[in-house]
């Protein structure tokens, strides 16, 4: 068995579930879009740029999960899937997906974006594990705070080696192991499968993986 790893934002998808969940409810009136949206856009440019500060953005992104019921964020989450999530998923992406599956490979979504937005997202995709940000849950509800280590850059390795060894097969068990990232934020993890394969990436990206020779793909 070989080991398939896949970044979800701007990989799998060919846009941000997490900035898009924030634009999502300041579009339905759940959050206040002059305050909330400079706020989302700040982030993310960070986020492009190398910058972000992942404990910042993450009380700032969790903190609309903790202010409503489960009940209110399922029905929303089931909208913000039709509207925002299927549109950005191509043909392409769910080939590649079906390709690692119908190998036999174990396959995991691997992301910074908290488990509660891509939990459905790595189900539509078939995939059956998910290495996300987890945010913390007492008593059925969200408080607001990250449980465990953020799923971001070095975070990631911890958090895929957490969840291999939980399975009783490290990484370097594997004869192949692959993961698939558009950004330069992922370059620790990528560094550490057998085959990092960059998915139309970022600029910082393009130049390490032109360095190092690692391949490049489009699933747009």
């Amino acid at each position: 068995m070989n080991l398939a790893l896949f970044d979800l934002d701007h990989t799998l998808l060919s846009g941000d579930s997490d900035y898009e969940w924030g634009q999502f409810l300041i579009d339905r009136g759940v959050l206040a879009r002059e305050l909330y949206e400079a706020q989302n856009a700040r982030f993310f440019e960070q986020y492009k740029a190398g910058t972000l500060d992942i404990h910042e953005y993450l009380g700032f992104a969790l903190g609309p999960l903790a202010a409503h019921s489960p009940q209110e964020l399922a029905a929303w989450h089931g909208e913000f899937m039709r509207e925002r999530i299927l549109p950005m998923i191509s043909p392409a992406a769910r080939a590649l997906v079906a390709r690692h599956l119908g190998a036999g490979d174990l396959c995991a979504v691997v992301t910074a974006t908290n488990s509660f937005v891509t939990a459905p997202i790595a189900r539509e995709f078939g995939v059956p594990h998910l290495v996300a940000t987890e945010p913390e849950s007492v008593d059925g509800r969200f408080t607001g705070r990250v449980a465990g280590t953020p799923c971001f850059r070095e975070g990631k390795i911890r958090r895929v080696e957490a969840w291999l060894e939980g399975r009783g097969r490290p990484l370097a068990a594997f004869a192949d192991s692959c993961f698939y990232s558009d950004s330069h934020n992922d370059l620790p993890l990528l560094e550490r499968v057998r085959r990092p394969v960059a998915v139309d990436p970022d600029a910082a990206l393009a130049a390490e993986a032109a360095r190092r020779g690692w391949p490049v793909i489009s699933l747009r």
